[in-house]
């Protein structure tokens, strides 16, 4: 590993630049065996916003054109809304880059098929920032059900619940754009639960065979704000508010998962459950640090408190008990990548990994639009 910082580019400095930022900084505290970096170009269209937001997030440079950036920097990271997914991932593969890009991989299944396509061709490190996959509970769970502990998987359940957009007024925002997003809650949410289900029990149970989906938009149209608060215009909403879909997986087994950003009460509620013929297991990110299992003769589940020592990561942080929090998964996750673009391994969740989650959301919604069960292509 060389000792010769690695110099990071990264579009976007809102909520996910300002996470990944936060991680590059901790970095050196607590995994110094971590490459060294430096936070180098922070790339965003506002100059007065980008250079304000390079002093509190570190970095040195500041641009507004991403294409002039790539050659300057030795790792890309894709921060950016899902509109930008696609093109800029693309140019710094093309000049060799890894590329390290936000979720979901692209707003349209051609467009991820592009990005996978041309990281084949790149041979260097990629990777989709499913963030989840690095919190040391569900690193535990993949480790007991990989070990048999739950025996053979029979069911998989997961929901993501939000409720920012409950407001009728709430503002309206790219996201709420299918041309620009994809779709909403489905890409939005339900690509972390499509692909931690995979990263749970993929192996264990194989490919998804078929899906049913139900997306449904609750408010067909929102306001757009002016500079004084007053409604200058309102916009339509072309996108899922929420979605629902049934999964059969080739094993025999079944899934239900279900989104929501309408689901009043729950701010960032992300659960997951795995049933097995032994044992059964669930998860909740708003409880992030625990982990309930149940296996054996037990009469009820047992909540495992995963902030031991020799549980996974937790040795770099703080005393047994002391828990984590979310931000920690982006370290977690920034140490994985950076790793492997300093060792030329590979990262996972690759785009290829990305790309087959992006598959399962293009059937959800096909299944939707053609009002029968469909298979992933």
């Amino acid at each position: 590993m060389t000792d010769t910082p690695l110099k990071i580019g990264v579009l976007g400095y809102r909520f996910m630049g300002r996470a990944h930022a936060n991680a590059l900084a901790r970095l050196p505290m607590f995994f110094p065996d971590a490459p060294t970096v430096e936070r180098h170009t922070l790339i965003g269209r506002d100059e007065d916003a980008l250079e304000t937001a390079a002093d509190q997030l570190g970095f040195t440079h500041t641009e507004t054109d991403w294409e002039a950036t790539i050659d300057d920097v030795d790792v890309f990271y894709n921060l950016g809304p899902n509109p930008l997914h696609v093109e800029p991932s693309v140019a710094a593969l093309e000049a060799g880059v890894p590329v390290l890009c936000e979720k979901p991989l692209a707003p349209t299944l051609a467009g991820a098929e592009t990005m996978v396509d041309a990281a084949a061709d790149a041979d260097v490190p990629v990777g989709c920032a499913f963030n989840y996959r690095f919190v040391p509970a569900i690193r535990y769970a993949r480790e007991l059900i990989a070990a048999g502990e739950l025996g053979e998987i029979r069911q998989v359940r997961g929901r993501y619940l939000q409720d920012w957009l409950v407001d009728p007024e709430a503002p309206w925002a790219w996201r709420m754009d299918a041309d620009l997003a994809g779709s909403g809650a489905l890409g939005d949410l339900g690509a972390h639960t499509v692909d931690l289900a995979g990263f749970l029990v993929g192996d264990m149970v194989g490919e998804i065979e078929r899906v049913s989906g139900h997306l449904q938009t609750f408010v067909d149209e929102r306001p757009v704000y002016d500079d004084a608060g007053s409604v200058a215009e309102r916009r339509e909403v072309s996108v899922d508010d929420a979605y629902t879909a049934q999964v059969a997986y080739e094993s025999g087994a079944m899934g239900s998962f279900e989104a929501s950003r309408f689901a009043t009460g729950h701010k960032n509620d992300h659960t997951i459950e795995v049933h097995g013929s032994n044992g059964s297991l669930r998860f909740s990110l708003e409880r992030l640090n625990e982990l309930e299992v149940l296996t054996g003769d037990s009469r009820g589940y047992e909540t495992v408190l995963v902030t031991d020592e020799d549980d996974p990561y937790v040795d770099r942080w703080w005393p047994p008990g002391h828990v984590l929090g979310w931000e920690h998964t982006f370290v977690h996750e920034n140490y994985e990548f950076l790793t492997a673009v300093a060792e030329g391994g590979e990262f996972s969740p690759s785009f290829a990994e990305a790309y087959d989650v992006q598959r399962v959301l293009e059937a959800i919604a096909r299944s939707d639009a053609n009002g029968e069960w469909v298979t992933p292509k």
